[in-house]
């Protein structure tokens, strides 16, 4: 039988390299309900757009008799491909291959994916299933990371920067997807955490288990860590697709405009009655920006975390515009720790990569109790705050309630370079309640009235009368405009044309000191 030749060499090659860990490994992931890594890149990118780099690289272990254990790749599949048309680069860990353990050679491999994305300019995607570190490598494999480390964070605010937990990612491995941008766990496959539930045990006696410990469901409601979940990899990676329709390919870039058959002067009759006459009764404040975005195009981010504040992508006329918006139905609306750290992390993303912020505001002021002050509200509080002062996009403000205290101030206010702020005629711009401010301004002259109930009643309305309105605030110019909630959409639209060629900028310095 002759040799093969160079053509047949290299096809049986290839051949060896997609076949991963091989037929049984295959199965077992399958078993679990995964996906491989390379069945997750052709469903995430557009039918025949992957390019693989490094399809031939192998580990450089001689110890532990890894001289005679070696697979093509590696264990990480790298490449780029696009989505939706446009360029992104993707690795994908192949947990078929020694759990995915990553080595110097497959972090040599993510990283030089990395350094051409921040060249050219595109996204970055990050498919996890790592059981960790490649332990027969020892300080080599740690040295790996701390190299994906750096270039994410070289990367930061250059080009967006996307994790989907699809597996295990445990120990070192977890800070690269917390350095990025966005992550989506997968339900009941995946889980993060830095010491795994035995660790746990004997440390600190804890009985846990993988999934209470750091699963999808764990990140999304308690720690903040995942911004999305999914029911499985198809749902997982088709989220991310639709994630990537919002985001500019890099920071030098405006986030790209879809085509909307949603006028822009469409106007919702349902919004004119949607805020309760009583100022204590709560409404849904997801309705009032459905009501107001292109139709179908809310797309939620943390929605399981800190629900007293609602932020997320949508469209106006076709822009994308990054939401925040206190949600009266959770907590009044209030603003706490998770809150302040949820909101400022979002802002400081939108304003990156250029997408506009629109901020619906209706916030009695700052959660109080000694728990968030000892925890440090006024420092997290304070990252909300240097975040939308920092901010220099577009930023549109409507007030459906209320703006209380400082907390009126924090929500992108008129005074921290708030470009277009609106009010409806329900809104109360004020240091604090009605009922608050006058038991402090006029203590001595209800304790002195003949009927103290009847007096503090009669100066609770006044006082509503003064400041329960946008007139006031109006009046000193700290509002642009009061207008019908049916017609905000409209208001808004005009708003995002005008600022569409704004520029603003910050005093030159290496970078500012957020309150961490």
């Amino acid at each position: 039988m002759s040799d093969p030749s160079p053509t047949e060499r290299l096809r049986a090659m290839r051949e060896r390299a997609e076949a991963g860990g091989g037929e049984a490994a295959i199965a077992r992931q399958h078993e679990k309900g995964k996906l491989t890594a390379r069945e997750r890149i052709e469903l995430f990118l557009d039918e025949g757009s992957f390019i693989e780099s490094g399809r031939f690289v192998t580990h450089r272990c001689a110890d532990f008799g890894m001289a005679e254990r070696k697979v093509l790749g590696d264990g990480v599949v790298t490449g780029h491909g696009t989505v939706e048309g446009r360029p992104v680069f993707v690795f994908s860990q192949d947990f078929t291959v020694w759990g995915g353990s990553l080595s110097g050679a497959y972090a040599e491999k993510i990283c030089r994916l990395m350094d051409q994305a921040l060249k050219v300019g595109a996204p970055v995607i990050g498919l996890n299933d790592s059981g960790g570190a490649r332990i027969q490598e020892g300080v080599v494999s740690l040295g790996g990371y701390a190299y994906i480390f750096l270039r994410n964070t070289l990367a930061s605010g250059v080009v967006p920067q996307i994790s989907a937990v699809m597996g295990p990612c445990a120990g070192g491995a977890v800070y690269s997807p917390a350095i990025t941008d966005f992550v989506c766990m997968v339900e009941n496959t995946s889980y993060m955490f830095v010491t795994g539930p035995n660790v746990v045990k004997t440390v600190t006696h804890e009985e846990v288990t993988s999934e209470d410990l750091g699963g999808a469901h764990a990140h999304a409601s308690k720690s903040g860590i995942a911004h999305f979940t999914a029911a499985n990899d198809a749902a997982c990676l088709a989220l991310l697709r639709r994630l990537l329709s919002y985001l500019p390919s890099n920071n030098t870039e405006d986030p790209p405009l879809r085509p909307t058959s949603d006028p822009a002067d469409r106007a919702d009759a349902a919004l004119d009655s949607i805020v309760p006459q009583d100022p204590n009764r709560p409404y849904e404040i997801r309705d009032v920006i459905r009501g107001v975005t292109d139709t179908g195009s809310f797309l939620e981010v943390h929605a399981e975390f800190a629900q007293n504040i609602v932020v997320g992508f949508a469209r106006l006329a076709g822009r994308p515009v990054g939401i925040i918006a206190n949600q009266p139905a959770v907590l009044a609306g209030v603003l706490d720790i998770s809150a302040s750290v949820k909101g400022a992390r979002f802002v400081r993303f939108c304003d990156a990569f250029n997408i506009p912020l629109v901020t619906f505001e209706d916030v009695p002021g700052f959660l109080p109790g000694t728990d968030q002050e000892w925890n440090g509200i006024i420092r997290h509080g304070a990252k909300l705050l240097y975040a939308y002062c920092e901010a220099t996009v577009p930023k549109l403000t409507v007030i459906t309630r209320k703006a209380y205290g400082g907390a009126y101030d924090v929500m992108s206010s008129k005074h921290i370079r708030g470009d277009v702020n609106l009010a409806w005629p329900s809104a109360e711009i004020a240091v604090m309640g009605a009922r608050g401010a006058v038991e402090i301004i006029f203590r001595k002259e209800i304790a002195a009235s003949d009927d103290p109930a009847a007096t503090e009643a009669r100066l609770i309305e006044e006082y509503r009368e003064t400041f329960a309105n946008p007139y006031k605030a109006a009046g000193e110019g700290y509002i642009d405009d009061v207008i019908e909630p049916s017609a905000t959409r409209f208001h808004l639209c005009r708003a995002l044309d005008i600022l569409a060629t704004k520029r603003d900028t910050n005093p030159p310095k290496k970078h500012g000191n957020i309150p961490l």
